[in-house]
């Protein structure tokens, strides 16, 4: 009795892994497995209903089984047609109507092909199609795209990312993963499971009609990094990544689409270029791998697509590559130059050298039929059949397939646009930007140079790289939409003189190497003669870098590669200085370049390190720093913390101190460590955003808050004005728990919050907690209907109360006015072009959550510790953006923010405030307190538990809750910042006040000063 109970209970615990396990990869040597990705992907977990009702498809019943045996089920119930089905991919073209759709159904259901190659449409027709495809079938289909830069490349109206030959430009190769990883998700949401990509060639033949901008360039060990970071980037976020075209198709002079290319290199030449990234993507695990059609003689005269020994032997015995091996499309002329061969005997052809995946066979009944006779006169083993069919169903388990969901179609624009995707986009062509000559010295420009002109040939007048010219400064414009208008031509020539710079841009240039690249003879008789009018001219090419061959006198070159929105801003960053230029080009460009040239530049006014003794403060008494820190980590006051000290316009001290945690095994801090930064929100990101819309005259301080917020109306806050919100003194309450209204006794209400991020619950508030959209509005009605403070001064008006609430509906103001959310617009305006990287809110999103400092071990709200997630409840409950916290950032960053408030609105030749709005801000001070508009003072007793004594009356600054302060001194030209988590692990712990240590460094700072003196 008991052997039996203990066998029950031992069947209902595996039942139970079995149930909750995700796909785990292949422990088959057919299939390689895969590191499990922890990220989470919105939108995965919840089925919406759909405009046209679907069944679910016959394999759903076996979803939630363990791979091996997921894999056997499905393999037990096929016969021997439905196996062979399954190496066949077909292509579908969503544009091409109703009777094309028939005869792919018919396809799925009675040759039971294994996958479907999805070519041009548009997103929601590939979602209705593919959930269509897959409701018909009884073993899930396998979807793939060619999408090499992104789902562009074959979906309308999506994202293109930079092509690879931009990519090869790039020095940091994590942006690369960014991409990949971002691509991934896109992918998944239309029902993607394998992009053919990357494209791994190596492009050492600049006359390549084919592969050119599609290639990561010429240098072997640059291509291999760089097709290694994009496939991790897609792998560890669960899309199949695909190597191609083995073994190599960069060095040729044909396009193996209409005929068959040689490349006639031996062993050596092979191994030492055109193997080497296939070599390092097999090493780091790549899932699949296309063959092209090419012939390379030391092998076999065969194309390799049929040639056992380039695949069985060359890649799946030498380089014991153990993936999934797929055709390049057989309907291209180069593996159908045999006359007389049938597409069927292709086909047999194909899978007999090794492919386990043929990829659009022109007849696939007759393909299926090849190999059936073939298995049935022992030219194929049934063995080999079997096994081929385990390695695609174990790869269908890898991606998946095993748990059946429908495409959604609700948002998925939007999905397919996010701000982080853009994001990562305009990362990676402001990282490959190519500076390639700077002869006279031009670089960067100065914003002050009134003497600048604009020329863009070949785009029409104010486009999008002149409009991001004249973000930095006015100038002059002149564009054409040719490259050959003489008459253009001379009317520039005449309005330019000796005395100016000219920008001039190339635009609309082919990709391809063919035709000159559309570059005319009379493009460069005229930069001829402009150089001979004024020596100043710099050439921005936003093309080919083959193309700057036709460049080969100008003395001022610039490669922007492509005709990209993103490519015109980040060119005109790195002309200006805002960021610096860093690219190095991918080719070698004839005798002019070679491949790795690129010219280092700075970023303009960036912020230099000094000595104390160069600014006026004494080094040897900032060493007092020291011990007050370590005494304060001793005590545990904080377990670590940055302080940093600014000084006309140098950074003079920048020390970290201490850990992240307490625990001996916590990382130290660094540079590179995020804090929550709590109330310095305020004024980092709400206030900033509020002199903006002051800046711009679209505000009035003493005007009504119900002008610009009409739902204040007939609320007890219709009489409230900008400034007395600033000056907390609108009476408004200091606080407000609206946490509290939605949790229950034993959790959270459901009416709110799910552990698992879908559609409807998208915000995060902890890690495993979500928050409905909905939530921002009732936070939103619980301050329009909060009460106000019974604190009255003589004459009637509100005390003095420092409030949150204050700051959250200047947070609502600002988003109404602006038509975009806080953190979208700081992030823009402020964050990005001042270089901030580490600073914006949900900082998960873009930093490791090990480089995060941790805060409180939060038992009563959200019952976990919180890393990466604000600490402040109701800001967690709007999803970790809201008008008084949320923001994070690290001192080296932040001081970018506040040198620029010390220089009255301007840095680095970057003007984002008027220096009269600065001080409208800055010294408006209040009678009822020692505040400013926003901003926080020295109050007139000289006592407070973290500002010196000895700061200036004109100084200001903010503290948070968590242990940060920021304080300007224009007068001492000084910015101070320190930043701790003192919440951590208990808010409660109050030392940091009660020790007055913010104070006591500060003052170190300031005797610094004196004694200098």
């Amino acid at each position: 009795m008991y052997k039996q109970f203990s066998l029950f209970l031992l069947t209902l615990i595996l039942l139970w892994f079995a149930i909750k396990s995700s796909p785990i990869g292949a422990l088959n040597n057919t299939f390689l497995p895969f590191s499990k990705t922890e990220k989470k992907v919105l939108n995965d977990k919840k089925i919406v209903k759909k405009t046209r009702v679907l069944q679910a498809p016959k394999f759903i019943n076996h979803s939630q089984l363990l791979e091996n045996q997921w894999v056997d089920s499905i393999f037990t119930s096929m016969d021997n047609d439905q196996k062979i089905g399954q190496f066949f991919m077909v292509a579908v073209n969503p544009t091409h109507g109703e009777a094309h759709f028939k005869k792919l159904e018919n396809l799925i259901q009675h040759n039971y092909i294994g996958g479907l190659i999805f070519f041009q449409g548009e997103p929601t027709s590939y979602a209705n199609l593919n959930n269509r495809f897959q409701s018909t079938t009884k073993i899930p289909l396998l979807v793939g795209i060619d999408g090499e830069w992104g789902l562009a490349m074959r979906v309308n109206a999506t994202m293109a990312f930079p092509k690879q030959i931009t990519l090869g430009a790039i020095q940091d190769n994590s942006l690369i993963y960014d991409m990949g990883t971002e691509i991934a998700r896109q992918c998944k949401r239309l029902g993607i499971h394998l992009n053919f990509a990357p494209v791994v060639d190596i492009n050492s033949n600049p006359q390549n009609p084919v592969i050119g901008f599609r290639s990561f360039g010429e240098i072997a060990e640059n291509v291999a990094a760089k097709s290694s970071a994009y496939m991790k980037g897609m792998q560890n976020n669960q899309l199949l990544a695909c190597a191609k075209h083995f073994p190599g198709h960069g060095d040729t002079h044909s396009d193996s689409h209409f005929t068959l290319p040689q490349v006639s290199y031996g062993f050596e030449r092979m191994h030492d270029i055109e193997l080497v990234p296939f070599k390092q993507l097999i090493e780091d695990s790549i899932k699949s791998v296309i063959v092209g059609h090419l012939q390379i003689p030391f092998y076999d005269w065969r194309p390799a697509t049929l040639s056992q020994s380039i695949i069985t032997n060359l890649l799946k015995k030498e380089m014991g590559f153990k993936g999934l091996v797929i055709t390049d499309a057989l309907n291209m002329k180069g593996v159908r130059s045999g006359k007389g061969v049938s597409s069927g005997e292709i086909d047999l052809q194909a899978f007999i050298a090794g492919n386990d995946i043929l990829l659009y066979s022109e007849n696939i009944p007759e393909g299926i039929s090849k190999i059936k006779d073939a298995i049935q006169s022992g030219v194929i083993l049934q063995t080999e059949i079997d096994n081929r069919v385990k390695k695609i169903l174990h790869a269908k388990y890898w991606v998946g397939l095993n748990r059946f969901k429908y495409i959604e179609t609700n948002n998925l624009y939007q999905e397919l646009h996010t701000p982080e995707a853009q994001q990562i986009k305009q990362e990676l062509f402001e990282n490959a930007i190519t500076v390639v000559k700077d002869t006279r010295k031009l670089l960067p420009l100065s914003t002050e140079n009134n003497k600048l002109v604009s020329v863009s040939l070949d785009i029409a007048s104010n486009n999008r790289f002149q409009q991001a010219l004249a973000s930095f400064t006015s100038m002059p414009q002149y564009s054409n939409v040719n490259k050959n208008d003489e008459s253009f031509f001379n009317e520039v020539l005449k309005n330019v003189d000796s005395t100016q710079t000219v920008i001039l841009s190339v635009h609309n240039i082919n990709k391809k190497s063919a035709s000159r690249l559309d570059l005319t003879f009379g493009v460069q008789d005229f930069i001829k003669r402009l150089e001979k009018k004024t020596a100043n001219v710099v050439v921005c090419v936003f093309g080919n870098p083959y193309s700057l061959k036709y460049f080969p006198e100008v003395s001022n070159l610039v490669c922007g590669y492509e005709d990209d929105d993103a490519a015109y801003s980040a060119m005109a960053k790195v002309l200006f200085g805002q960021i610096p230029a860093v690219g190095k080009l991918p080719v070698s460009v004839e005798n002019l370049y070679k491949a790795g040239d690129g010219i280092t530049l700075k970023r303009q006014g960036q912020l230099e390190k000094a000595t104390p003794e160069s600014v006026g403060m004494n080094p040897e008494v900032l060493k007092g720093i020291d011990p007050i820190i370590a005494s304060s980590i001793s005590q545990k006051v904080f377990p670590g913390c940055q302080v940093l000290v600014a000084r006309k316009g140098k950074i003079i001290l920048n020390k970290n101190y201490g850990q992240l945690a307490y625990e001996l095994t916590s990382p130290p801090v660094t540079n590179q460590t995020v804090y929550d930064l709590a109330s310095v929100t305020k004024v980092s990101a709400t206030l900033q955003a509020v002199m903006y819309l002051y800046d711009q005259k679209k505000i009035a301080l003493d005007e009504k808050i119900v002008t610009y917020l009409p739902e204040l109306r007939g609320t007890n806050k219709e009489n409230m004005t900008i400034r007395d919100v600033l000056w907390h003194q609108a009476g408004l309450v200091a606080y407000i728990p609206f946490w509290e209204k939605t949790r229950i006794p034993l959790g959270w209400k459901k009416e709110y919050y799910s552990d698992t991020q879908s559609l409807e619950y998208p915000l995060e508030v902890a890690e495993g907690m979500f928050a409905k959209t909905a939530i921002r509005d009732s936070v939103w009605k619980w301050v329009i209907k909060s009460p106000l403070i019974n604190k009255r001064d003589k004459d009637g008006s509100f005390s003095y109360v420092y409030s949150d609430l204050g700051l959250m509906i200047m947070q609502h103001l600002v988003e109404r006015m602006l038509g975009q959310s806080l953190d979208v617009f700081t992030n823009s305006y402020l964050y990005e072009p001042l270089g901030m990287k580490t600073t914006g809110f949900n900082p998960l999103k873009k930093i490791e959550k090990a480089k995060i400092a941790p805060t409180e071990n939060d038992r009563l709200f959200r019952g976990k510790e919180l890393q990466g997630t604000v600490q402040d409840q109701t800001a967690a409950m709007l999803g970790g953006v809201s008008g008084h916290a949320g923001l994070f950032s690290s001192a080296s960053d932040l001081v970018k923010l506040f040198e620029m408030n010390l220089e009255k609105g301007s840095i680095h030749q970057l003007k984002f405030f008027s220096e009269e709005t600065i001080n409208a801000f800055t010294n408006s001070i209040s009678s009822k307190s020692d505040r400013a508009l926003g901003w926080d003072k020295l109050p007139a007793d000289g006592e407070s538990n973290y500002i010196s004594a000895s700061v200036s009356p004109s100084s200001y600054g903010h503290s948070g809750y968590t242990g940060t302060l920021v304080w300007v001194d224009p007068e001492k030209e000084l910015v101070f910042i320190f930043l701790s988590n003192r919440v951590h692990p208990s808010a409660s712990n109050n030392k940091i006040n009660a020790l007055k240590i913010r104070r006591k460094v500060m003052d170190v700072v300031y005797k610094s000063i004196e004694k200098q003196q």
